[in-house]
């Protein structure tokens, strides 16, 4: 079990194969996804990689954050995720996960935020039929019908799909294809579409119901953090 990765979605595209067939894609950008904490098995009880992504202001992170991000030598992040792992997959603090760490061909679970609908009826957010257009229905021919029974049970049901908000849930799509990968540019290109707005924040992991692909690097591609500066030693007077 790998570490995933943050991306933000900058929208759809198509790649045209050798045989004039075209296949949507959406494009992922994967730039400076670095890892900022470790959770090991000794102090947490689970072993996880925490990992952040984008540039926040110092001004909008709490003292406690900036303190984070200083042991991990890393600039403040705006999001951050925490992905479990297998305790020889860890990658080390600091490092910069490129695009390549995952292999074109492979599957891949992305999650993230759907876009908000507001209040939506029964017909859209649930895909009910609605009422008869004739035969005693009048006004109501969206609407969702009974709730439930008068003396039993007495009452509507937790649960009871109606008419509500619609949109901003947290959704994963599971066995997308990675068609291409640029490294230079730090971008990713899956097969279909992905849930969210452009922009948006996405989470990208190994697929939890297919085989690992056999170019798959482990524990993953990434850039080493940078050796930090040795202080030179003082000169006696």
């Amino acid at each position: 079990m790998r570490s995933g990765i943050i991306a933000k979605k900058l929208g759809m595209t198509r790649v045209f194969t050798d045989g004039g067939d075209h296949v949507p894609c959406t494009v992922l950008s994967v730039e400076g996804c670095q890892v900022v904490a470790h959770r090991t098995k000794e102090k947490n009880g689970y072993t996880a990689v925490q990992v952040g992504s984008g540039h926040a202001k110092v001004k909008n992170v709490s003292k406690a954050e900036r303190g984070r991000f200083a042991i991990a030598s890393v600039e403040p992040k705006m999001k951050i995720a925490e992905f479990r792992v297998a305790e020889d997959k860890l990658l080390p603090v600091g490092a910069e996960i490129t695009a390549d760490h995952f292999a074109v061909g492979q599957y891949v679970d992305v999650t993230g935020v759907t876009l908000g609908k507001g209040f939506a009826g029964p017909m859209k957010r649930w895909n009910f039929r609605g009422l008869r257009a004739t035969h005693g229905v009048s006004v109501s021919h969206r609407s969702h019908g009974s709730t439930g029974g008068r003396q039993d049970p007495g009452k509507t049901w937790k649960q009871k799909k109606m008419a509500g908000h619609m949109g901003c849930e947290t959704v994963t799509t599971q066995n997308l294809k990675v068609v291409r990968t640029d490294v230079e540019r730090g971008l990713i290109l899956v097969e279909g579409s992905v849930p969210g707005f452009a922009g948006g924040w996405i989470s990208v992991q190994d697929s939890v119901k297919k085989p690992a692909h056999k170019d798959t690097p482990v524990p993953g591609k990434f850039k080493a953090p940078a050796a930090k500066a040795e202080q030179p030693a003082p000169q006696g007077e």
